[in-house]
């Protein structure tokens, strides 16, 4: 079943889709299960008669673009000999004539569906396919991203509970808050951000006071924490900026500052200091 936090990613999607590609309504949903998708955002639509309709693989235009995974449009929905007509009525409901219809595929597996149309019987042309197709590659990557997010988050919920003890538990800690915070500024969804930042901040005290006990009060902005976690796993800093998407510029820029505060002359120092004041594990 798609999580509540998806239909964010799928709204920022259809809105870039609309403002690139001129198409007066846009709409789409995400699977629910392997055969049926329920259409939840639209924009630009004059009528709900499309909002909740679900649509069955293989049925309707939409339905054909899910069971073959790829893109599908018609220039005239209605007497279009391509597609079968489930859902004839909604589409003509709200006017619609010429659709283009996309897959979100993710890892080989279809999970959601992206329209765009014209109320007008008009051919679509190659720059309305581009900008569907990136719109869907946008809504691939935010899922993407959040399935690696829950994969890294059920792993180390056990970590965080039960540490241990040995050198090689917390080099594996360390690892996985260092991924984590590298995955956080890819999120939109604001409260599996707070999740995910939630976990690290746990991670990051896991250590416990018997570790470090000579802590001393330390606040980092987030980027700073990012780049520190990145130096800590043996980073350069071009290796950090492609990790975080950042310049190597803005990652030295960010490493400096955060020595200043740390009170750090080296980068080992910094990471040491770092973990004192309980901001990485």
């Amino acid at each position: 079943m798609p999580e509540p936090g998806e239909a964010t990613e799928l709204q920022a999607a259809l809105l870039r889709l609309r403002r690139t590609s001129g198409l007066p309504v846009v709409f789409g949903g995400l699977l629910s299960d392997a055969r049926h998708a329920r259409i939840a955002e639209l924009n630009g639509a004059q009528t709900g008669a499309l909002r909740g309709l679900v649509i069955s693989a293989g049925s309707g235009l939409g339905g054909k673009a899910i069971a073959l995974s790829r893109p599908c449009a018609v220039s005239d929905y209605a007497s279009s000999r391509h597609i079968s007509h489930e859902y004839d009525t909604p589409v003509a409901a709200e006017g619609l004539r010429s659709v283009v219809a996309v897959p979100v595929v993710v890892r080989r597996k279809v999970r959601g569906v992206l329209y765009g149309a014209l109320r007008e019987p008009l051919t679509l042309g190659d720059r309305t396919f581009d900008a569907a197709a990136s719109a869907a590659r946008d809504v691939e990557q935010a899922l993407a991203v959040r399935d690696e997010v829950r994969q890294l988050l059920a792993a180390t919920r056990e970590q965080v509970a039960d540490p241990g003890t040995g050198p090689g538990t917390w080099e594996h800690v360390r690892e996985a808050h260092r991924e984590l915070r590298a995955l956080a500024p890819k999120i939109v969804d604001p409260a599996l951000r707070d999740e995910l930042l939630a976990v690290c901040g746990r991670l990051a005290s896991a250590a416990g006071a018997d570790r470090y006990p000579a802590v001393r009060s330390v606040r980092l902005a987030p980027r700073e924490v990012d780049v520190i976690a990145c130096v800590a796993s043996g980073a350069t800093n071009a290796a950090a900026a492609e990790r975080l998407g950042l310049r190597p510029e803005t990652v030295k820029g960010y490493l400096r500052s955060a020595m200043r505060k740390l009170g750090a002359h080296t980068r080992l120092e910094a990471v040491v200091a770092a973990r004192r004041a309980g901001l990485l594990p």
